[in-house]
């Protein structure tokens, strides 16, 4: 799988590839009746229906210049700071990824708006280019990601619960990025000088007015989505459909909802969704190989007859995860190992839904660790030619350290995963 994947053949071709050959090899005929239900269990499941959803909600905002105004508003109220335009970065991107859930739309619509400014007040693009890269990671974590929506069916755990346990581990990381930049900012100016005065002095009528036009809508889209889950009046897939219908009349309230708008969120949202399930279908076939020929019962003996107490096991749990993330495309990773590796932490009396998320805090680093960085090359893509491949990876080097720490202090505050998924309204 990795010679294949490495050899740059799409992942959902080689997973599905080589469920079949070996399934037929080692199986015979008879796998395929295997696959054929696969197929259907997939394009069946109720729960499923809210990903293009969700994709389109974020693909319309996306097109609503909702970004730009948030922007605006963060850099005028942190940009006297030092490195505040990075912070500002790390905010918008917070935010926007509770508006979309989609890490390419954060960090390309990031790297396109808020890197131009940090180059021309000088920032180190290295700094520059990790926190938009990280701020970006958040997609992945911050509900309504998408890849919770496919983490929770895949676990048999409540993608709502998975949702509210996600919110304060999100904000953490948001906050430690943002402090991360601002003391080492403060220490070395250089770095992330402060903006001119007169450049972000603007009467508070208009700061008022980027407010409600800006922070307020998203918020209340946000609300819309997620408290309708929290409080119980809706389920994840109801809503998604919530959320689309918002960003729709939010759109239209900001006059961006053209035919020519419309028409390119639908294509992308298409897109994304036969990408994403196309990827389920491959990554599920490789699942139903593997299990049926006993590679999870070697890989669970392997893990529990470990000479290590149940914290070791657990360590070494979060490091293959995070292997796989630098070679595997997240959604491919979740489906090949949360069936394996859920039993496992069920057997070592750990809570499902904070080992979900210790899981996908986890697969953030993936998306920032080399070879297959996906931010990495999303920023790539955008940026000038000046800034290199290098520069990127030495920006993002210290945010996954930033993140590493983030699952020591989840594992020794649980509670920080468990508090809102237990006040939830069922």
């Amino acid at each position: 799988m990795v010679f294949f994947i490495i050899l740059g053949y799409p992942v959902a071709f080689v997973l599905g590839g080589l469920a079949t050959i070996f399934g037929l090899l080692f199986i015979g005929q008879n796998v395929i009746g295997f696959f054929v239900f696969r197929v259907y269990g997939i394009f069946a499941d109720y729960l499923l229906v809210a990903v293009p959803l969700f994709v389109f909600m974020g693909m319309i905002i996306d097109k609503s210049g909702l970004a730009v105004r948030l922007y605006d508003a963060t850099h005028v109220l942190m940009g006297r700071l030092r490195g505040g335009l990075a912070i500002a970065t790390v905010v918008t991107s917070t935010i926007f990824a509770a508006a979309t859930g989609v890490v390419g739309a954060s960090v390309i619509t990031m790297g396109l708006l808020a890197l131009p400014a940090m180059l021309k007040h000088k920032y180190d693009k290295s700094l520059a280019t990790g926190a938009i890269c990280s701020g970006g990671t958040l997609g992945v974590l911050i509900p309504p990601s998408v890849l919770l929506l496919i983490y929770g069916p895949t676990a048999g755990l409540s993608v709502g619960r998975l949702f509210m346990a996600a919110f304060i581990p999100g904000l953490l990381l948001s906050a430690m990025y943002v402090g991360y930049i601002g003391i080492r900012c403060y220490f070395n100016p250089s770095l992330g000088p402060a903006l001119p005065y007169e450049e972000v002095n603007i009467p508070l009528r208009n700061k008022l007015y980027l407010f409600l036009t800006s922070v307020l809508p998203v918020a209340a889209l946000i609300l819309a989505v997620l408290g309708s889950i929290f409080f119980g009046i809706a389920a994840p897939t109801e809503a998604a459909g919530i959320g689309a219908l918002a960003s729709l009349v939010l759109v239209a309230l900001y006059g961006q909802l053209t035919w020519k708008n419309l028409k390119d969120a639908v294509y992308r949202t298409a897109t994304i969704s036969a990408m994403t399930f196309l990827i389920l279908i491959g990554a599920g076939f490789f699942t139903i190989i593997f299990v049926r020929l006993g590679g999870n019962q070697i890989i669970q003996q392997l893990l529990m007859g470990l000479p290590l107490p149940k914290g070791g096991v657990l360590a070494v749990i979060l490091l293959l995860v995070f292997v796989m993330g630098m070679f595997l495309d997240s959604l491919a990773t979740i489906m090949v190992a949360v069936p394996i590796i859920t039993p496992i932490a069920s057997s070592l009396g750990y809570d499902p839904i904070w080992f979900a998320m210790m899981i996908m805090v986890t697969m953030q680093t993936g998306f920032l660790s080399p070879p297959f960085a996906l931010s990495v090359f999303y920023l790539k893509g955008v940026v000038p030619p000046e800034i290199s491949t290098l520069d990127i990876y030495k920006g993002v080097l210290p945010f996954i350290l930033i993140q590493i720490t983030a699952l020591f202090i989840l594992t020794i505050f649980p509670g920080l995963i468990t508090w809102l998924p237990n006040l939830m309204i069922n």
